[in-house]
């Protein structure tokens, strides 16, 4: 199962055009996104890290612990992307406990992969 497959099917959608920014390092996080299709970039102090495809979440960090954006991330490919504020974020915690699970799992995937990197 994925993230996508756990979203009401009437979720809002937003149209990124390839190379649009989406959000910026250092901004305030109030929205994490779900790749609906298309992929993203993601960039710590302009460098590409990770490219993220459709099923994929971009921002979360900033939504879990309301800090700062600790990167950037960009429309690699044009993108149909889902947000989710903090409210749908736990309303969908609440829900599909599966959905916490899989975010914990694209984290812990980011972390390990950028650990081995080093």
């Amino acid at each position: 199962m994925s993230i996508i497959d756990l979203l009401s099917s009437n979720s809002r959608l937003v149209k990124i055009a390839a190379g649009d920014l989406i959000f910026a390092q250092g901004d305030r996080g109030e929205v994490m996104y779900v790749v609906a299709e298309g992929q993203a970039q993601i960039l710590i102090d302009g460098k590409a890290v990770e490219t993220v495809a459709a099923g994929g979440i971009v921002g979360e960090m900033a939504l879990i612990d309301s800090g700062p954006r600790s990167a950037s991330a960009i429309a690699k490919t044009e993108c149909l992307l889902v947000p989710l504020d903090e409210r749908g974020f736990r309303d969908l915690v609440s829900r599909q406990p599966e959905f916490a699970l899989l975010v914990m799992r694209s984290l812990v995937q980011r972390l390990r992969r950028m650990d081995s990197e080093r």
